[in-house]
């Protein structure tokens, strides 16, 4: 069957990623209320019990509203590093012990037939991280929340079949927005969020332009327009020598709803 794929939201009002293969069913971010949650999960035929982990990036509430209720509701263990627990314990509520599991960043780790690798990225929370999940051959890239791209991350999440990528603002339209300066000086620093223009350039330098699926995660609803980040990114990509309509597949996460299922 491959590996399925669907952004079931994001946006700052709330993230939540499903992966699935024969074998495992999983979540990444959990940041609407639990009955959100299973109604995002019902809209593409999937029962939260069967539900095998709740992989957590960082502890923000737009990432984590719901991972608690949903780990007591239905017996599901969280997975995240000890900084991220220390910061979503009080949050989120209280956890069976044996669904609380800890791990390390930068390590690998083996859920039934997949293997996961959590990487560290730059946003300020406690220690935030991206994943990359992997399944036989396909590599799936999460990488949202983070200021900067560095070396490091693009070498981790290079080759992967699908990335879903952060593409949160338009610099102008940042700048020139209504936020308060202190907050604009937040999402621009490299522990903020990527712009359109950073989503563009870390893609340009690590696609190889033979059919990956590119989701652009986060989009400001203030900031940025969903044909604003599209054409962004795509000019970038295009001044590298990818063809956005022929070699790859770049498309748009939504805030209010499900994108397609993808199978890889």
């Amino acid at each position: 069957m491959g590996i399925k794929f669907c952004s079931l939201s994001s946006g700052s009002s709330g993230n939540c990623q499903y992966v699935e293969t024969d074998r495992t069913r999983l979540l990444i971010d959990g940041g609407f209320s639990g009955k959100k949650i299973e109604n995002l999960l019902s809209s593409i035929g999937v029962c939260p019990t069967t539900i095998d982990y709740i992989l957590v990036t960082h502890e923000h509430i737009d990432h984590i509203k719901g991972v608690g209720i949903l780990s007591r509701r239905y017996d599901i263990p969280i997975i995240a590093n000890e900084n991220t627990w220390l910061g979503m314990n009080k949050i989120i509520g209280e956890i069976k012990a044996k669904n609380v599991k800890v791990i390390e960043s930068d390590k690998d780790l083996e859920l039934k037939d997949l293997g996961v690798h959590p990487f560290k990225i730059f946003h300020d929370a406690a220690e935030p991280v991206g994943y990359c999940i992997y399944y036989k051959d396909i590599k799936i890239s999460i990488i949202t929340d983070t200021g900067w791209v560095n070396d490091n991350i693009k070498d981790k999440i290079k080759g992967s079949s699908l990335y879903l990528m952060e593409s949160n603002h338009d610099v102008k339209m940042l700048k020139e927005g209504s936020y308060p300066w202190y907050l604009k000086k937040r999402i621009l620093s490299t522990n903020g969020h990527l712009s359109n223009e950073d989503a563009g350039k870390v893609l340009s330098e690590i696609l190889s332009g033979n059919g990956e699926v590119i989701l652009l995660a986060h989009l400001s609803k203030e900031n940025n327009t969903p044909s604003l980040a599209h054409e962004t990114v795509k000019r970038c990509i295009e001044s590298f020598g990818i063809d956005v309509h022929r070699d790859i597949a770049l498309e748009l996460t939504y805030r209010d709803r499900p994108t397609k299922v993808y199978t890889l």
